[in-house]
């Protein structure tokens, strides 16, 4: 029976040397493989969880490795591959099909975040009929764009990869006369210093009791001072 949400989680497939390239600036391919690795694993329990919500994955450029079919299994979400010229168009090409489906709504989330809240995840879904949500990130970017039941074409001209993606985005939902919600922002793990940043969010969380990305704080810890 199909639940009422779509959550996708936008991912690519886990192969050496092809992952958070910008993080092998200060780790070696196979550390920055584990952790992106330990991403994937919090962010797909995170999605999967999600009470009413299917979840998805889709994967640029194509599923190619065992990883996905191994984790579809044990975390019971649908897999597709990423279809179109850039990410917006592939993001686009996405909600258009969940939607089409019959879903009432679908969000996108990255796997660059594994500390995120679901309860971010949870307000996007419940979002007013019509509305599209956006929830930023603390490089300009965002973590999440969800939108039903109709679909918007808001990535048009974004200048993807730089600091005017959220800028433009937003133009642009204004420009449509879009109904539109903005989540708080939250950020995403990039560089060695957002890595760092990380380590010391998730030290803060463990001493509070508190450990939302399971996965990563272990890799974290294998990689010792960094």
């Amino acid at each position: 029976m199909r639940n009422r949400w779509a959550v996708m989680v936008f991912a690519r497939d886990p192969v050496l040397g092809q992952v958070k390239t910008r993080l092998q600036a200060g780790l070696p391919p196979l550390a920055v493989l584990a952790l992106y690795t330990a991403f994937l694993e919090d962010t797909l329990a995170l999605a999967s969880g999600i009470e009413g919500a299917d979840c998805w994955v889709g994967v640029h450029p194509d599923p190619s490795s065992a990883y996905f079919a191994t984790a579809a299994e044990r975390y019971g979400f649908r897999l597709f591959a990423q279809e179109g010229q850039d990410l917006g168009e592939r993001m686009l090409h996405a909600l258009t099909q969940r939607l089409q489906e019959g879903y009432e709504r679908a969000v996108i989330i990255g796997s660059d975040s594994p500390t995120l809240p679901a309860d971010y995840v949870g307000t996007a879904l419940t979002a007013r009929k019509n509305s599209v949500t956006i929830g930023p990130t603390t490089d300009s970017g965002y973590y999440l764009v969800g939108m039903g039941p109709q679909v918007a074409d808001i990535f048009t001209g974004v200048d993807w990869g730089t600091d005017r993606v959220l800028r433009q985005t937003l133009a642009n939902s204004r420009r449509l006369s879009l109904k539109l919600q903005v989540l708080q922002p939250w950020y995403d793990v990039d560089r060695m210093e957002d890595l760092r940043f990380l380590r010391d969010h998730l030290d803060l969380l463990q001493q509070a009791g508190c450990n939302p990305a399971p996965a990563t704080t272990q890799a974290l810890q294998a990689l010792g001072d960094f």
